[in-house]
């Protein structure tokens, strides 16, 4: 899997492309790891790009959720598809993030 990297300002943009899976749920959440201690917790997850994910990928969103937390931030998504959408509903799950429509959104609740 390609994850995409931008800093926007003092906020870090992660972006993977395509399923996210098992097999790439871990590169996922050990980028999002060093991205959020390189920049205090300030990173967006921008899911655009992500058709579908397993439950190993929900698994990891959890973690980097409950990291973020630990600190008292909030793992921002952006660009959620439906499907991905109705999986985190469906997983009760959704509640853990913040949602955004597109990047420059989720990138300015920094302020």
């Amino acid at each position: 899997m390609d994850i995409l990297e931008q800093t926007h300002g003092a906020v870090r943009v992660l972006k993977p492309k395509g399923p996210l899976l098992a097999a790439d749920a871990d590169q996922l959440k050990r980028a999002a790891s060093e991205a959020a201690r390189n920049n205090l917790g300030r990173i967006v997850l921008d899911t655009s790009a992500v058709p579908y994910l397993d439950s190993r990928a929900l698994e990891v969103l959890a973690e980097l959720s409950d990291e973020l937390g630990d600190s008292g931030l909030t793992l921002k998504l952006c660009g959620t598809n439906d499907t991905v959408r109705e999986v985190l509903d469906l997983t009760e799950l959704s509640s853990l993030f913040e949602h955004y429509e597109e990047v420059n959104a989720a990138v300015r609740s920094f302020l």
